[in-house]
């Protein structure tokens, strides 16, 4: 593999582990002429369904929306990427467990907020803002309050 710095033709793999829940195989280079270290990653190329738009249009499935769509929503919070990478991993197995030759937008966008919704709850919240297109406070109380009926309260000890 050439080298992203210095585009040397040979680099020499340092580490390499499962990734993704075993979706992927992590790789860290070194570049032997410009000693630079990178990350690469190494999937299986599977035919994802393509992507219908709000308008009708069709776009091909990008990983890459995915991924920045989540991280913007997970700014600032305490998520590892290796996190983010396993959640769309597995919204890819979904769409690919389906069979469906294509996938709607909102039902995309369902996928990631399930998802958003495990890894960390401001992060979903974020999300399903911009997602949702909330208008008032009022919708993100009725988010907190769906949030706050599925999530089994916690007992606190009484004070003697």
């Amino acid at each position: 593999m050439h080298c992203p710095f210095c585009r040397h033709g040979d680099t020499q793999v340092v580490d390499s582990r499962v990734s993704e829940d075993g979706a992927a195989i992590r790789r860290r280079r070194r570049c032997p002429s410009c000693d630079k270290r990178f990350t690469t990653y190494e999937r299986v190329e599977l035919a994802l369904p393509s992507v219908v738009k709000k308008d009708g249009s069709r776009t091909e499935f990008d990983r890459r929306k995915i991924v920045a769509s989540m991280q913007l929503a997970l700014r600032k919070r305490p998520v590892a990427a290796d996190a983010v990478d396993a959640a769309v991993a597995r919204i890819e197995y979904q769409l690919l467990g389906s069979g469906e030759r294509e996938v709607r937008s909102d039902r995309l966008g369902e996928l990631v907020m399930n998802e958003l919704r495990q890894l960390d709850t401001i992060a979903y919240v974020r999300f399903a803002s911009v997602y949702k297109r909330f208008e008032d406070v009022s919708e993100f109380e009725d988010v907190l309050d769906e949030f706050r009926r599925a999530t089994p309260k916690k007992s606190t000890p009484r004070k003697r």
